[in-house]
């Protein structure tokens, strides 16, 4: 799931308003792993054995202005994957377009159905270029954004030029956004709600409420908006260093959802015995975290990253990865200096951690969604990741990718893990 850019036109005059759009995307991704060694395995463990794994997606992205300043989007969406060990065994998962719900024959559904609308309030001109759920035309650098309707909340939060997107970028889902961002969302990613932003000139203050899971990492949403909710806050200032333009970015969330809690899971296990199960003690619970975003451009041709984020750790993971503190960082390279302006080398390193309930929820045997290996010998995971995307011609281009993996799901008594990957993504 690729969240929404927001290009930017430099000549704003060569920019004439769109009334519609039509864009599309399909990506396809296909991953392998050799076997490797581990003193031992459970449930929700990434397998030993050597494995592959592929997912496909196909995206319609269809807009037309009804009104001044309004924008109608709908996007139909078609996805067929099978994971690697059932999608277990990792905190930073290998592969963002893998979907918890995920199927080796086609699903078709509607992945965004949503309303913007925008009020401009002067200040100079910007260009917006025609993109995906982006309509060309021209827009005031003070304005105010309302978005309203089915959509990802990180096609507005927590943007980043250079690690965002899985169809072009890097691959793994600690790099999309946050690791420890327990944004609500469907088993795909999506949920519905609303978004307010405010420009300033070279500021941007975001804030929404969305939709929760009625249960972890469900499909069908909480209706109950006012009851459970997630609601995030974000913060965004605009600079230029050495002449070459970067962002800062502080997000802050908080989640109202059925939880377990990981000590009163160990704390039922010890009065009745067995093995800890957040399912066993769910009820309501408040989960908040934040994070830090930074990217800055060094020249034309290269932009460097960095995350940091991390949430409470009391409560399990409701809709996205099993991360409760992550750092990651990395660097961006354009092929111009070896005549290869289109294409594209990205690096990057990533840590995530648990809570210190988490580990010995995890260390009693506890299981999560995505992990959980009978015991623990608690490491932080650690992630390199590598790619070189190729472009084939406009708009197609081919990338090789490489992850290793250590300590995989917080375990130092397994691993490492090298995951090679090939991906071919086109749009029009």
């Amino acid at each position: 799931m690729a969240a929404t850019a927001v290009p930017i036109v430099a000549h704003a005059d060569d920019v004439e308003e769109e009334t519609w759009g039509v864009k599309g995307q399909a990506t396809y991704i296909w991953q392998k792993k050799p076997s490797f060694d581990a003193a031992y395995s459970g449930p929700n463990s990434l397998g030993t054995q050597a494995e592959k794994g592929y997912s496909f997606s196909g995206t319609l992205f269809l807009g037309v202005r009804p009104w001044r300043g309004g924008e109608l989007y709908f996007n139909p969406e078609v996805v067929q994957a099978v994971p690697m060990s059932g999608l277990t065994g990792l905190g930073g998962m290998m592969n963002s377009e893998q979907q918890k719900g995920s199927s080796p024959n086609p699903t078709f559904y509607r992945a965004r159905l949503f309303l913007r609308q925008t009020w401009g309030f002067g200040g100079d001109r910007q260009a917006l270029e025609s993109a995906p759920n982006q309509l060309a035309g021209m827009v005031d650098k003070r304005r105010l954004v309302l978005t309203v309707g089915n959509f990802s909340i990180i096609d507005i939060f927590d943007s980043n030029a250079y690690a965002h997107d899985g169809r072009t970028q890097f691959l793994n889902w600690a790099l999309s956004t946050y690791g420890a961002y327990d944004y609500a969302g469907d088993t795909r990613g999506y949920t519905w709600g609303a978004a307010a932003e405010y420009y300033y000139d070279d500021w941007v203050l975001r804030g929404g409420r969305f939709m929760v899971p009625l249960e972890s990492n469900g499909q069908r949403l909480d209706t109950r908006l006012t009851k459970y909710h997630g609601d995030q806050i974000e913060l965004e200032h605009d600079h230029t260093i050495g002449a070459q333009p970067g962002k800062v970015r502080v997000l802050f969330f908080r989640n109202k959802e059925i939880m377990g809690s990981f000590s009163d899971a160990l704390a039922y296990a010890a009065l009745n015995g067995g093995t800890p199960d957040v399912a066993s003690v769910r009820t309501g619970q408040i989960k908040y975290g934040y994070g830090v975003n930074l990217e800055q451009s060094l020249s034309d041709d290269i932009g460097v990253f960095a995350r940091a984020s991390r949430n409470d750790g009391k409560t399990e993971t409701y809709s996205f990865s099993e991360i409760e503190r992550s750092l990651s960082t990395g660097i961006s390279v354009k092929g111009s200096s070896w005549h290869r302006e289109n294409d594209t080398v990205g690096l990057a390193l990533i840590q995530n951690g648990l809570s210190k309930a988490h580990q010995e929820y995890l260390a009693a045997g506890g299981l999560g969604v995505f992990i959980g290996d009978g015991r623990l010998n608690y490491r932080p995971e650690r992630i390199l990741e590598a790619y070189y995307s190729f472009s084939v011609s406009k708009g197609i281009s081919l990338t090789a990718d490489l992850q290793r993996f250590y300590n995989p799901a917080y375990n130092a008594d397994r691993g490492p893990v090298t995951v090679g990957s090939l991906r071919l993504h086109a749009e029009f």
